[in-house]
């Protein structure tokens, strides 16, 4: 049974990929050799050997002959008698060549080498596994799931390496069980005593720009060049594109006709809402266009701030719903953004209530225009009970609010 598995573990070890026959031959090698040591003291006169017609690996040992009774050590000598029975015509002093079967092995042995073998084969596949990811990181994999975990996914690709996929590199929405085709970016690798752990990720910017790789043929071809992408995954993305062809419209070209090239993006990521815009090195134009759609008044830069003047009514749209179009616009430029509302001559100010999104819950926004409380001042107007009443808010609700709006006036 032994005998079995050393020549199953002899055939896995052939089938890694990524294992040359002299690395090969030279494991091997050493492995026998260790085992050949023990049992004789010296393993120089053995050799290995590759069957050119069955492709199988052979183990042959070399002895002198000897004159009949006077054998030293059985292992580098053979006596006259025995070596005519291997051949008739050899003589005294010239040198036999027999192979070494696996039966001259003890069942220990064979036991031992077999260990080897698999403890070797473990860390070549290891190896391997590690080079090929290594080299991959960033880029996209497709793989089955294999196994759900609370928190990750076990995926194996098409080599049966498992991948992981935990649940924070995971689109809000995601949801899969086994057996599905699951799409993602390789994210980091991890050798752990030697065991590499492959991480995978949907949250990242190189899975979003490599699904619009996929789908703008542009930019595979480096006509078009994803300068740089911000991402809220699930919610919101803006991605900066340029073209080195002034005669391919780069937005144009990565939205595709009525959108058919963003879309099936847009499907991947959870109908994630992807904003495209032309890159500009002009700090000034590069952060309008991230603030679209809101129309921008005026824009100063110092240092790394950007103030960003608009119209009143422009303001819920440059914040955007709960901030996420100024918070993507600040990552996507590389400047911390801050909008400013413009004041009309004559004009008392005011805020429209919308501008709060990003402090005030949309939901009371909502209900507070629903009564007819739209800015700011008309807010403030109101005592706290009877706005409570009014809206159906807790007072403590109010309050906050109101503390909200004082603040911003201040």
């Amino acid at each position: 049974m032994a005998t079995v598995s050393l020549l199953e573990a002899f055939n896995e070890f052939q089938d890694i990929k990524g294992v040359d026959k002299e690395t090969l031959m030279e494991l091997l090698g050493d492995i026998f050799k260790d085992i050949l040591e023990k049992k004789y003291g010296d393993a120089s006169n053995f050799y290995f050997a590759i069957n050119p017609e069955t492709g199988d690996i052979e183990l042959w040992r070399n002895r002198i002959i000897v004159p009949d009774g006077q054998l030293e050590d059985y292992n580098t000598q053979i006596e006259l008698k025995d070596a005519l029975k291997i051949e008739p015509d050899f003589m005294i002093g010239e040198e036999v060549t027999e192979p070494y079967g696996i039966e001259n092995f003890t069942r220990r042995e064979i036991q031992t080498i077999l260990q080897m073998i698999k403890q070797h084969i473990s860390e070549f596949e290891n190896q391997v596994t590690f080079e090929k990811y290594n080299d991959q990181i960033g880029e996209l994999v497709i793989g089955e799931v294999h196994q759900v975990l609370k928190n990750e996914i076990i995926v194996i690709d098409e080599d049966d390496i498992e991948l992981i996929l935990t649940k924070d590199q995971m689109i809000p929405g995601d949801h899969y069980k086994k057996g599905d085709t699951i799409r993602a970016t390789v994210y980091k690798i991890e050798n752990r005593g030697g065991t590499p752990y492959i991480y995978l990720s949907r949250t990242s910017n190189d899975f979003l720009a490599r699904l619009m790789e996929q789908e703008v043929p542009e930019i595979s071809d480096g006509l078009i060049t994803i300068r740089k992408i911000a991402r809220i995954p699930g919610v919101r993305a803006k991605v900066a594109v340029e073209s080195y062809d002034d005669r391919i419209d780069p937005v144009g070209a990565c939205v595709g006709v009525k959108g058919s090239r963003i879309y099936p993006v847009i499907q991947e990521l959870r109908n994630e809402n992807i904003d495209i815009i032309n890159f500009s090195n002009n700090p000034k134009v590069f952060i309008q266009r991230a603030l679209a759609p809101a129309k921008i008044s005026d824009i100063q830069i110092e240092d790394n701030k950007a103030m960003v003047v608009v119209k009143p009514d422009q303001i819920s749209y440059a914040i955007g719903k709960n901030g996420q179009n100024i918070e993507l616009a600040s990552r996507i430029t590389g400047y911390d953004i801050e909008v400013y509302r413009e004041l009309v001559e004559g004009e008392e100010e005011d805020i429209d209530i919308q501008e709060f999104s990003d402090v005030i819950d949309q939901w009371i926004i909502d209900q507070l225009k629903a009564i007819g409380c739209d800015t700011a001042k008309k807010i403030l107007s109101y005592s706290v009970k009877d706005l409570a009443d009014l809206a159906d808010f807790e007072e403590e609700t109010v309050e906050e609010i109101q503390k909200i709006i004082k603040v911003e006036f201040e």
